[in-house]
């Protein structure tokens, strides 16, 4: 199994870098890289796992030999996090389907929403 632990967010987003802040201050061990998707490694890993990296509208989580998007990977995140955090398990109780539509409706409406960063964020 590996031990490879990787978040691909969006730097320009400002609800991703939001939450890469708050991962950032809830170390875990062993800790997960955090890479923009618009670096060059990013933009591998998203292609690596069929994502287009010109119009991504979700983020990658790696967690050993798993690889998720969408609301299972914030699910993941958020839970992998450890003590309190883990109750971010009780969304699995939404069906999949229905987590998924809310996600996608959030990440394709993001930037009108919330606006966009104008440089890149880099942990």
């Amino acid at each position: 199994m590996s031990a490879e632990r990787v978040v691909v967010f969006d730097g320009y987003c400002h609800i991703c870098t939001g939450g890469v802040r708050f991962v950032l201050r809830h170390p875990v061990h062993p800790p997960f890289e955090i890479v923009p998707m618009q670096s060059d490694r990013g933009r591998s890993l998203l292609l690596k796992y069929g994502i287009d990296p010109e119009n991504a509208t979700t983020f990658l989580v790696l967690d050993g030999d798993r690889a998720m998007t969408e609301s299972d990977a914030s699910i993941h995140l958020i839970s992998a996090l450890g003590g309190i955090w883990r109750i971010a398990e009780a969304g699995r109780i939404v069906p999949k389907r229905v987590r998924d539509w809310m996600y996608r409706l959030l990440a394709r409406n993001r930037y009108n929403w919330f606006g966009k960063r104008d440089t890149c964020y880099l942990p």
